[in-house]
Parts: structure tokens; sequence; C-alpha cells
């Protein structure tokens, strides 16, 4: 079969899922349908926003399919329609068998981890704040159980010291939509390996669920160490946060916390204890030493220095 015969429906919904779609189009690969999440109220006006892949849908004029329910028969009958050969799942929804098992090549998932490692929403997420050297992307045939299936490619990618969960997104972004495409190629041609992930299991498997809004709360009597892995595995998004009465205020702020820097010191002062210049610097007094609060986020404000920040408060 030759690969514009090949017909492909698309599902994904975030940002990190339009790289890999606009490598199937503009390598020429017959997507049918794109199925995406419906439209949400956002922002003060609660005006309906457009998924990243929805967008880039309407900009290629691909078929689109926002269904509200995946088992509801309206959209089965719709998806059947397509007749599709393959479908391919990058950030979308966990998928009822009906719908995965639906074309005849089968379906398959890009997942952000070295699976079995870090099975879950939030893979990259959990991979730096846990402070992992090495992570990595996945393509694997679906099965019942979330992200088990028969693992068909893996690359791998170091995470540097400082690197946050924005910066490895990104990259693992651009490497998944060429393994897309590593993955279609090798399913056209028939040689495709599959190699159950029970032969890649490691000792300690780690899960990588959803984050939370508590998920994201700074603990200070963890290390420096692991206080600087946490806050760089939020940032820029959903960001970590923490409570803080700051120089000339009386009540605590709630403050997201984007960029730190761990100093590890024996010290005598209590656990979360904030110290400053007034001037320059802000730290924090952790179990085993100080967390520099460098780049800051107060309600309602932009993201700034703490320098800056500090000049506005005095």
């Amino acid at each position: 079969m030759e690969k514009k015969d090949l017909r492909i429906i698309y599902m994904g919904t975030p940002d990190f899922a339009v790289e890999s779609l606009r490598a199937l189009v503009e390598n020429g690969y017959n997507v049918v349908a794109v199925v995406t999440m419906p439209d949400k109220p956002a922002g003060r006006g609660h005006k309906l926003q457009y998924s990243p892949v929805k967008q880039y849908a309407l900009q290629h004029n691909l078929p689109l399919l926002q269904p509200e329910k995946l088992k509801d028969e309206q959209f089965l009958t719709e998806l059947r329609s397509y007749n599709a050969h393959l479908q391919i799942v990058v950030a979308f929804r966990m998928l009822p068998q009906v719908v995965w098992n639906m074309p005849p090549m089968g379906t398959f998932n890009l997942h952000a981890s070295l699976l079995p490692q870090y099975r879950g929403a939030a893979p990259i997420n959990w991979a730096v704040i846990n402070g992992e050297t090495e992570t990595g992307i996945t393509t694997f045939f679906l099965q019942h159980e979330i992200d088990t299936g028969h693992v068909i490619f893996q690359e791998k990618t170091p995470i540097a010291p400082n690197e946050n969960v924005g910066e490895v997104h990104d990259r693992l972004m651009m490497m998944g939509a060429k393994l897309v495409v590593r993955t279609v190629d090798a399913i056209l041609e028939g040689n495709v390996p599959q190699t159950p992930q029970d032969e890649l299991a490691v000792d300690d498997l780690k899960p990588a669920p959803k984050i939370f809004k508590d998920t994201c709360r700074m603990d200070f009597s963890k290390t420096v160490h692991d206080l600087h892995n946490f806050v760089r595995g939020l940032s820029p998004y959903p960001a970590a946060w923490t409570e803080l009465v700051l120089p000339g205020q009386s009540e605590p702020s709630m403050v997201k916390v984007y960029e730190v820097r761990p100093e590890p010191s024996s010290h005598n002062l209590p656990v979360g204890m904030l110290e400053t210049d007034k001037k320059t610097f802000l730290r924090v007094a952790a179990s085993d030493g100080y967390l520099y609060l460098q780049e800051l986020q107060l309600p309602g404000k932009k993201r700034m220095k703490v320098a800056d920040l500090l000049n506005g408060l005095r």
C-alpha cells in the first residue's frame, strides 16, 4: 500500500500533539479525519476556546470530530464511515476498546516516556520532578490497560540538571513527530517490531499520575535538591506554588515559583522561614540548606525576577 492510500485518523488535543499531525500532513500522509476534545470556555468572558489540534485541522481543511463521549453511537458511526486503516493517538484521552480496536491495522499511541516507566497523564513532569537524567518517547499499540501495549519504537534523550519541563516537553514534541512518521512507515512496510513491556520492565516502576493544584504545593521540609527538581518539573506549567509573607506585607501571598537555586548548607532556622536583604534575594530555609527563589509570580501580576519583585514591593 502506498502512503497516499493509507487512511489515517488522528486523535490529539494540546500543542504536543500538533507537531506529529503536522509531520504527517507535510509528509503526504492521508489523514482522513482528526478527533479532538470539545471546545471549552476559557478566560473571563468564558469564550469557547479551540484546542491547538482543532486550530491546525481547521487551517488545513481536515475533517473534524469532537465527541463528548467516545462510546456515543453517533460518533462511532461517523468514525466507521471514514474506513480508516490506522489510528494514531497523541496526548488525547483513554479510548474504549470499541474505538481503538476499530481499524484493521490497529491504533498506536505516542507516549512521552520510556515505557514501562512513567505510565500516566504527566510523564514529562514526573521524570523531571524525580530528578531523572534521561527520558524519551515511545510508540506502542493500544491494549486494554492504559500505556501497557507492545512497544514499537523508543528514543532516548538526556535531561540536563537545570532544564525545566517546558524545555524537555518541546524537545520530546519534535522527537515524537519524527517517531510517529517512522512508526507509520514501518507499519506500511509490514515490518513492525512489537516488544511486550514485560520484557522491558525494571525493578522500580514509577507512575506519572495527573497533576492537580495541591500536587504543586512546595514542601520545604524536603532537601534543596528535591525542591529544585520539583520546581523545574512544574515550570512553566502548571507551576509550583507556596504561600509567603513577603517584605512589607502582613498576610501571606500565594506565589508561583518558576525558577530556584539550591544552596546546601547547615543552618538553625525553622524550615520554611523566609530571609531577604529586601533588594536582591529571597531565600527559604529547607531541611538541608537554602532555596533561593529567582523567578516568581504574585496573584494578578506577571512573572518577574526576584530583584524586580522586591523593588516593586518597596
